[in-house]
Parts: structure tokens; sequence; C-alpha cells
């Protein structure tokens, strides 16, 4: 098979936002790597005390499997997917 004949990875889009604390940022990044998937673009806004992360990801693996992991980090408030549908809403 030639490069231009493989499949192409599935890209999906997460909005996360997340209590701004120490290696918080690395926490998620080492989640997103040990799902299996790969992070082709992000962006990071500070606002106030939370952190809004936008994820272009890259993977084959189910993306409710990642936010399911995502949302058990303490530091994580909401993910969402895009466009606009939102896995799981603020936590009590």
């Amino acid at each position: 098979m030639t490069p231009s004949q493989q499949p192409s990875t599935p890209s999906y889009t997460l909005t996360c936002r997340m209590s701004q604390e120490a290696a918080a940022l690395e926490r998620l990044c080492q989640v997103v790597r040990i799902r299996g998937f790969k992070i082709a673009r992000m962006a990071v806004e500070s606002t106030g005390e939370h952190l809004d992360i936008a994820l272009t990801l890259e993977g084959s693996r189910p993306i409710a499997m990642l936010q399911a992991q995502l949302l058990k980090l303490h530091t994580v408030v909401e993910v969402a997917q895009e466009p606009g549908a939102v896995a799981h809403s603020l936590r009590a």
C-alpha cells in the first residue's frame, strides 16, 4: 500500500475546562497519550481560575473512552466534543 492509499486516522475536537493547578496540563496530556491519541493541535486560554483548552486529536480508539478518563482527573470540570455536543457537564 502506498502512503496515499493508507486510511486516514480519525480526527476529533474536544474542549475541556479545568482548574488551574500545578501540573494539570501535564496530567491531561499524559491521559491523552496513554489512551492512544495524538495531539494534533492544542490551544490553551487562562480565564481566571480555569484553563479553557481546545484539543484536536487523532486516534482510532473511541473518543468517549478518552472523555470518560479525562473527567476522572480531579482538575477537569467539563469535557465537550465539538460541534457543541457536551459529553458531561459541570460537576456538582
